[in-house]
């Protein structure tokens, strides 16, 4: 063994020691910030924030017994079930539980510590049915809540009932202390039905379920839902009835707490979780979110301004709270739950709610449950309809004012979806062209010139030619007319078009489950084959469109390789490389998509092959040799700089 295999074996074991003590210093660091978090959270009194960065601390040191106990702890202090939600996010079933034990464990606390509502503290969990053609939402005596909002015009990708949540990991009521100091959550207490009452068929009226938190005789919370016919907005108005010798006098605020996980509804889990997010309406103001794509493993914002609404956003359905007058303020946050087969994200909202104290106090309110269909949206107004994310800008100019209307009008004649976005493509390429012949004419020109520019290469064989050469190549363009952006800038202009459907066919809703060809729902990636493993960046799938589409911009791509520049190996290996690269991106993204792009090159491939019988290769030459005679003329710029020079040279003094 020589001094230089020596030498790299203990490098080796050096980096790999380096590299063991630099991870666990990571580890070690991350499990103590996020306990030092939802300590700090803890003495704020925010126990559920405080248990979510337990959770994330598991991360770092999975089954540590101390986070296991404090989790444990806060789970019997919140009054919810840690059954799947929890066991998925920390990755462990040492902190599992069942539903029973953590509500008996509920049900033994003093009821004194509620003060006034002690006597809510217990009860039966039942459930009330209220739904018309569109949804169904399930109400539970506990805590008067939606426990359940179900799409009936939908399914999940693999043809399950389409709930948007379900069960006691969300959390929906209100926060506040009493007169005497009692801390109450609304969310852990019974309400009771006005009527005995248990299913609601809306058909051609709306129908109310209305159900009331005692605090005594003639002293309640009451919730008022009320659902109309063809709807999948329901409306929710709050009365605090003879209160005011419970709830403080100068209290001119409560906090609603809102909170809930957000299941997979998609094939494509990596697409559906880059769509989904958490969204707000700043009161009289612009629409705003939590970074979508965001790659933290908890996002959050506290906002301190009034608000119109929030949304619980996913990729095409949507849970939002909409408010009649205007919340306060909020703090909400963004958990990934990416270890959770079953879930994608959890939401957590607390929100500023104006109060104002008096024996029959009311605060009005809807729900929106329902698909992220822009038509749909505008009609709930304070634009909704900016849930979905077409793009800002330019980008989201040219969908909400151009290709959405192309595509609703198409909608409307024609059933077929590969067949509108056929004739979508179809459309756009024509209003393109002008550009394109350009930008083809442009190339063309220059590759009639390409035999001249290698001479010039020739005659400047030397690098400290390259300024002469580089002159000489201006000049000749010059004289032949040609433009060297003049191929650029036209393919330039389109680029827009070209991000706008990037934007446009991920978020249509239209798209969802429609058949095209081999495709069974072009909302989502084609597959034609099944992987055994999964490869980096690519997926563990084959996506026939994404195929065709890289085919097809190879073909594009083959007929700009022999123009100047191009024809060096560098630049050819670049070129071919590009359309590898977005087939290894986009093998994950809507088959509407690809299948968009396909047709869009295969388009552009044929416009080019037309394009050609109309550039002339010998007039081209004759402008060449007919400008050689005339003297180049100079631009305003070059004369200026010229008359400049002299100036200077003629207030230079002699010497």
């Amino acid at each position: 063994m020589d001094k230089n295999t020596i030498t790299g074996i203990i490098l080796i074991f050096a980096i790999f020691i380096g590299f063991s003590i630099y991870n666990g210093s990571r580890l070690n660091k991350g499990f103590e910030n996020a306990v030092k978090i939802a300590e700090s959270e803890v003495a704020a009194g925010n126990l559920e924030r405080a248990r979510t960065e337990y959770v994330n601390a598991l991360r770092f040191k999975a089954n540590n017994p101390e986070v296991l106990a404090k989790i444990e702890e806060l789970n019997v202090k919140l009054g919810i079930s840690t059954e799947g939600q929890v066991a998925d996010t920390a990755k462990t079933e040492n902190i599992s539980r069942t539903d029973s034990l953590s509500v008996q464990h509920t049900e033994k606390e003093d009821a004194n510590q509620y003060g006034a509502f002690a006597i809510a503290a217990k009860g039966d969990n039942e459930f009330i049915t209220l739904e018309n053609n569109k949804i169904q939402v399930k109400i539970s005596t506990k805590g008067g809540r939606v426990y359940s909002a179900l799409m009936k015009d939908y399914k999940t990708y693999n043809a399950l009932p389409l709930i948007l949540f379900s069960g006691d990991s969300t959390v929906f009521g209100f926060n506040f202390f009493t007169v005497d100091n009692k801390a109450v959550r609304t969310n852990n207490l019974f309400f009771k039905p006005v009527t005995d009452q248990k299913s609601y068929v809306v058909t051609d009226k709306p129908q109310t379920v209305n159900l009331r938190l005692y605090a005594g005789d003639d002293k309640y919370i009451e919730y008022r839902y009320t659902l109309a016919p063809d709807k999948y907005s329901l409306s929710f108005d709050v009365t605090f009835k003879n209160l005011n010798d419970i709830m403080p006098a100068n209290q001119n605020n409560i906090t609603l707490d809102w909170r809930m996980y957000l299941p997979q509804q998609e094939k494509g889990r990596q697409n559906e979780d880059n769509y989904s997010g958490l969204k707000f309406k700043n009161y009289q103001d612009d629409v705003e979110d939590l970074k979508l794509r965001q790659q933290k493993e908890i996002e959050s914002k506290n906002i301190p301004t009034k608000l119109s609404w929030v949304a619980c956003v996913d990729q095409f359905f949507s849970s939002v709270l909409i408010t009649d007058d205007y919340f306060l303020n909020a703090s909400v946050s963004s958990t990934r739950t990416l270890t959770s087969p079953k879930y994608l994200r959890y939401y957590t909202s607390e929100i500023g709610v104006p109060f104002t104290p008096g024996t029959d106090s009311k605060i009005a309110m809807k729900f929106y449950f329902g698909p992220n269909h822009i038509s749909t949206l505008r009609k709930e107004g304070l634009e909704l309809d900016k849930i979905v994310n077409l793009g800002k800008n330019i980008i989201g100019w040219i969908n909400r004012f151009v290709i959405l209307p192309i595509f609703n009008l198409l909608n409307r004649y024609i059933g077929n979806y590969g067949i509108i976005i056929l004739i979508l493509t179809l459309i756009i390429k024509i209003v393109l062209f002008p550009l394109t012949f350009k930008s083809y004419q442009s190339t063309a020109k220059m590759q009639v010139l390409k035999p001249m520019i290698d001479e010039l290469g020739k005659k400047f064989p030397k690098k400290d030619d390259a300024m002469k050469k580089q002159q000489a190549t201006m000049d000749l363009y010059k004289r032949a007319g040609v433009s060297p952006m003049g191929g650029c800038l036209p393919m330039l202009l389109q680029m827009p078009i070209l991000f706008a459907m990037f934007r446009f066919f991920p978020v249509s809703i239209e798209l969802r489950q429609q058949h095209f060809l081999w495709a069974t729902d072009l909302s989502t990636y084609d597959s034609i084959l099944k992987l055994p493993f999964n490869v980096p960046m690519y997926g563990d799938h084959v996506s026939l469109f994404t195929i065709l589409m890289t085919v097809s911009s190879l073909l594009t791509m083959k007929m700009t390789v022999s123009q100047p520049g191009q024809d060096q190996p560098g630049m050819k290996m670049m070129t071919y490389m590009m359309p590898i690269m977005f087939m290894l991106i986009m093998n994950n993204l809507p088959s509407g998509l690809t299948y968009y792009y396909f047709l869009a090159n295969l388009i552009t491939w044929i416009q080019n092959l037309v394009s050609k019988r109309f550039i002339d290769a010998d007039k081209v030459l004759a402008t060449l040799e007919a400008n050689k005679k005339k003297p180049v003329p100079k631009s305003k710029w070059q004369q200026r700089l010229e008359e400049a020079s002299k100036q200077r040279g003629l207030n230079t003094p002699k010497r």
